[in-house]
């Protein structure tokens, strides 16, 4: 068995005299009688693999031995598919704060493969505290305060709809601190979090330490409903604080106590929430509770309640129900569980509850802040519906007040989306209003953002519009228009769409060009075969010009020029020439015509086939008349000594159909190309 040391000397912070961080790795021996030494070290934690577990412990800088400690898998964690993807695989254990050591022996308890163990360093630096910005917030020692190292950050903080419920954690560190070492020990289990667990912060949203210092957790604002990473399946809509400490059998000190019911009560009211109420959250997945369970919560909750865990330990779980009842307490009055049903177009109800009986105010205010509905009432009880059946459609704000009491506030409907004109095109970009079928007529396509009055115009190269294509409401969404450009002249144009809404403008336009010169291109068959059967030999290419021009006409083959057929000035009127394929390989082609006059090079295309190979034909059976074809074509068959021919769409059986008894069969395929394939005969 191997096992792996990995040391964490952590201590990247300005003015210390520790330097900078440092992660090494060694091979361990078996365990001897003065254990490992990787230098001084505050906290450890292990990783390992396998089923077994890891009993360990730790020498003190005055060489006293502590306990011995059974490793255990750390309970606070991400959830699924969110940051644990650098220890998959592996058992995370509790961070354990040691306070100054320098040895640690260890001993595998069943079946260990591996073993990784994290020794943590974290300076001691001064603290400052923080009173948070917001009525009713308890001193708070910001991330700033503790000197959180910002750097070591993975990713972005997360966000829920809201906070819905604390859940209360202990952190299975040693009580035996310092109210100087608080700090360090928070930081320490930061850089445990992120340096050796792979997590993008610290887990916790807040810690609480047994001297009643607060602390500021996972980085995202300390009023916003951030995601952590403290209780596997539950974490999103809820608020992790962590007691500093082990309350497996020991009481939580009083300044503890009182600083979590001040926390809990400040951050419950931010969200509105009763500490008293109960909620149901649906698990994203843990050990016990599988993905899409439903869970009936308290408000205030233990992480035991969500996780297969002791935590928050015995005596502090125990004391949570006279918690919750001293938050419930603190800071009355209060509103709770504010709700909007109903959609703007109809009635909308708005309901809440008040700690006590009160006169109370509901407001609803448009975009200007001008209020549109209100309603008053004086209970404990919020209940008043908005008639907005006849409200224009937008996004309203509401709010729900009473005497000294957190407003609850927040919007409803949809704001209508910025104005603007998108996507804006005119195909084909050079129109040809020549009465040969292509490109007759320009097709005109954009898409509004909102709906709004609209007005189409084109304008010459002098900016003088001549012609306008429409004026009038236009839905949001993908438009568009056809036009014919016939009583404009040929020339370069530009399209100007003006979009009016709500007092707002927006403008954009795009170029074409009107341009009659080339038309009717046509060849007279898809395609020929150059074989000398005299059998469509060649093909007749024709086309017409309406003003004098320089023609080009070449064959390409996919995008690469095979042969220049012509390359002349030409005179209006039609024209035409005759290809014999120019002992080409068979394939498919396009014939290009180009032409070019003063205003700009206009091409046409059309496809052709050279195709020497004649089709093949096989009689399947008589009765049915079925036959097998290779290509499409014609089938010119006697039946019965009577000639007659049947069309072939496309390759595969041809049935025949015919009423009477077919005693013979003569037959061959003629393809596209004029190519005939060879005769087939039966008899019955």
């Amino acid at each position: 068995m191997r096992f792996i040391a990995a040391v964490l000397l952590a201590a990247a912070f300005p003015g210390s005299a520790l330097g900078a961080g440092l992660v090494q790795q060694r091979d361990l021996r078996p365990l001897g009688p003065s254990g490992l030494s990787p230098g001084v070290f505050e906290l450890v934690g292990l990783h390992w693999r396998g089923p077994g577990v890891v009993r360990y412990r730790t020498r003190s800088l005055d060489g006293h031995w502590s306990a011995w400690r059974l490793s255990s898998d750390e309970d606070a964690l991400p959830d699924r598919g969110r940051e644990l993807r650098a220890t998959r695989g592996w058992r995370i254990g509790d961070p354990v704060w040691t306070g100054p050591s320098t040895r640690i022996q260890y001993r595998a308890v069943g079946r260990v493969t591996r073993l990784r163990a994290y020794f943590v360093r974290s300076p001691r630096l001064p603290v400052t505290a923080k009173r948070a910005e917001i009525a009713g917030a308890p001193p708070i020692i910001t991330r700033a305060g503790w000197h959180a190292d910002e750097s070591i950050r993975r990713g972005a903080p997360f966000y829920a709809d809201g906070v819905h419920l604390a859940i209360v954690h202990h952190t299975v560190n040693s009580n035996s601190y310092t109210k100087a070492q608080s700090a360090s020990i928070v930081r320490a289990i930061e850089l445990y979090h992120v340096k050796s667990n792979g997590w993008n912060d610290i887990g916790y949203n807040f810690l609480v330490d047994k001297y009643g210092q607060i602390f500021e957790g996972r980085y995202g604002g300390m009023t916003k409903p951030v995601v952590g990473a403290h209780a596997q399946g539950f974490n999103t809509g809820s608020v992790g604080i962590a007691v500093i400490g082990d309350y497996g059998s020991t009481a939580i000190a009083p300044a503890a106590r009182a600083a979590l019911v001040s926390l809990l009560a400040w951050k419950l009211d931010l969200a509105h929430v009763d500490p008293l109420s109960s909620v149901v959250r649906i698990s994203a997945g843990n050990p016990r509770y599988p993905p899409g369970r439903a869970l009936t919560l308290k408000a205030i909750s233990g992480h035991r309640d969500v996780y297969p865990t002791s935590c928050p330990g015995a005596s502090l779980y125990s004391q949570l129900p006279s918690i919750r009842t001293a938050v419930s307490r603190k800071g009355l009055p209060k509103l709770y569980a504010p709700a909007v049903t109903g959609v703007v177009g109809g009635p909308v109800r708005f309901t809440a509850r008040l700690s006590s009986a009160v006169t109370w105010a509901a407001a609803v205010r448009d975009a200007t802040g001008a209020v549109v509905a209100s309603g008053s009432g004086t209970s404990a009880k919020v209940d008043w519906t908005w008639d907005a059946t006849t409200v224009p459609a937008g996004r309203y704000t509401w709010s729900i007040s009473a005497p000294q009491m957190r407003p609850a506030t927040g919007a409803i409907g949809t704001a209508p989306a910025p104005l603007s004109l998108k996507e804006v095109r005119v195909a084909p970009a050079i129109v040809s209003p020549n009465g040969d079928g292509r490109g007759d007529e320009a097709k005109v396509s954009y898409r509004l953002s909102a709906s709004a009055t609209v007005n189409a115009t084109v304008q010459d190269v002098l900016g003088t519009t001549v012609a306008t294509l429409f004026n009038g409401r236009r839905a949001a969404g993908k438009q568009g228009l056809t036009w014919s450009p016939d009583a404009i002249p040929d020339g370069w144009y530009k399209l100007t769409l003006i979009a009016t809404a709500a007092g707002k403008q927006v403008q954009t336009f795009t170029r074409f060009w009107v341009d009659r010169t080339l038309g009717a291109l046509a060849a007279s068959a898809p395609a020929f075969s150059p074989n000398g059967d005299g059998r469509f030999d060649s093909v007749r290419l024709t086309f017409r010009l309406f003003n004098p021009a320089h023609v080009e006409v070449r064959i390409l083959r996919r995008t690469q020029i095979v042969a220049t057929l012509l390359q002349a000035d030409l005179t209006p009127g039609p024209q035409g020439l005759t290809w014999d394929g120019g002992g080409l390989p068979d394939g498919r082609y396009t014939v290009a015509v180009s032409s070019a006059d003063s205003l700009l090079t206009v091409t046409q295309t059309v496809p052709v086939r050279i195709d020497r190979k004649p089709p093949s034909l096989r009689l399947v059976s008589l009765a049915p008349l079925t036959f097998r074809v290779s290509e499409p074509g014609r089938l010119v068959l006697a039946i019965n000594g009577r000639w007659r021919q049947v069309a072939v769409r496309r390759a595969g059986l041809v049935r025949v159909r015919y009423s009477g008894t077919v005693r013979g069969v003569t037959a061959y395929a003629v393809d596209a190309a004029g190519n005939r394939g060879r005769v087939v005969k039966a008899r019955r």
